[in-house]
Order: structure tokens, then sequence, then C-alpha cells
């Protein structure tokens, strides 16, 4: 089978599987979470301003920024996709190196600080204050659940991340004032609001498949080891014999 045809068939089962999970809903915030905060980083990076952020149960947000250059206005727009597609690779990339305990840290890490500096009512609060404490839990449980917390998470931002970008393009298409950062975007340059909704998408894709090559390789991986590690212990069972 093809790299694409495999990523694609892995992301068709992860949707499904995924919307069978109670309250797997729920967890598709963190995909909103990181893409605003990418949005806030950026912009303090650049010298700019945030007011607040915030975060709504229909798995949309706003971050408030101040920016001073058109260049800046452009890098905070940018950012939100793109740190939500590249945040799925890292949570990936942290299950392949069987640090999933380290995952949880920079999830709840993000969380606090949103918390803390820019999230300050609404829905936006109980969910930050949910999901903290949800991942403190799974922190000390019994590893093979926590494992399954974490890929759960995985998948979800993942999914999130493409599906979000695909709507934005329906959106640049049906109503391109409404395309969000695509439709910010479109103000500051000459390119329109589906021209960059496209990259978004193709970015999104691009780190789709770096993502399914880790967990294929993290099982492909683990199964070589299991399978070397039994046939070691056989060979020394002779030995002694």
């Amino acid at each position: 089978m093809p790299k694409w045809a495999k990523t694609v068939l892995y992301l068709v089962i992860a949707a499904v599987l995924t919307r069978l999970i109670p309250f797997s809903s729920l967890f598709r915030n963190l995909n909103t979470m990181i893409h605003e905060f990418g949005h806030a980083i950026v912009a303090l990076a650049t010298s700019g301003r945030v007011a607040g952020i915030n975060l709504n149960a229909n798995h949309s947000g706003v971050t408030y920024v101040t920016t001073f250059s058109t260049w800046s206005s452009i890098l905070v727009s940018l950012a939100g996709y793109l740190s939500a597609s590249l945040f799925a690779v890292l949570l990936f990339y942290g299950y392949y190196k069987r640090q999933q305990k380290q995952g949880l840290i920079l999830m709840t890490a993000v969380a606090l600080i949103m918390l803390i500096l820019y999230v300050h009512d609404g829905f936006g609060v109980i969910w930050l204050i949910g999901f903290i404490a949800l991942n403190a839990l799974m922190y000390f449980v019994w590893e093979p659940a926590r494992n399954f917390y974490y890929m759960l998470l995985c998948f979800l931002t993942l999914e999130e991340s493409i599906f979000s970008s695909l709507y934005l393009a329906w959106l640049s298409i049906t109503s391109p004032r409404s395309a969000g950062d695509a439709a910010l975007l479109a103000q500051e340059t000459f390119v329109p609001a589906i021209g960059w909704s496209i990259l978004f998408v193709a970015f999104s894709l691009l780190c789709a498949n770096w993502a399914i090559r880790l967990f294929v390789k993290t099982h492909e991986t683990r199964s070589s080891g299991r399978g070397s590690g039994s046939g070691t212990r056989r060979s020394k069972s002779k030995v002694r014999a």
C-alpha cells in the first residue's frame, strides 16, 4: 500500500474510533488550545501584546493580540494552524520515545500558562481546569491506561489539525470573509483566503504523514524487539541444556 494511502487509512480509522469514545469531543479542544497558544507565543516573540484568549465549547477560539508591523501580523496569523499541526507531530514523537509522561507535563504546562495569563472567563476556564486535573490524575495511573489516554490525545489533535484546516478551506470558498486566519492573511497580502487555506491543508497533511510514520515505526520497532528477545531466550536455554 502506498504511504499516502496508509496515512489516509490510519486517519479514517482513528476518526471513526475516537468518535465512539464517550466525551471525546471535549478533548478536541486541545487542538484549539494549541492553536491559540501558537498565536500568542508568536505575537509575544514579535514584540506584540496579548490581551486575552477565548476558548469556546464549539472548538473555536479567539486570541486578542496587538501587532506593530505587517510582517508580525502575518506571522501571528500563520502561527495557529502551523503550531497545531506541528504539536501533533511532537506528541507522536513523544510516544515514539516512550515519553508519555513528559508529553502530559508539556500539555498541562501550556494549559496552566493559558489559565493564569490569558483565559479568565467562560467555557475556557472550566475546560482548562478540568484538563489540568485529568492530566494530573492520568500521570499517576496504571501505565497502559495512561498510554491509551495519551494516544487518544495524539490522534484527536492530529485529526483536528487536519479537519479544521479543511473546514477553513471550505469557508474560504463559501464565505471568504468568515475564513478566520485565512481571511486576515488575505487582508495583509495579495494572496486570497483559499490560497492560504490550501497551504494550511497541505502542511497539516504533511505533518499527518510524519506522525503516522512515527506511530507505525514505534509499533514495528517494539514488535521486532519482542521477537528478538524471545529468540535470545530460546538460544540461551539450548546452551544451558
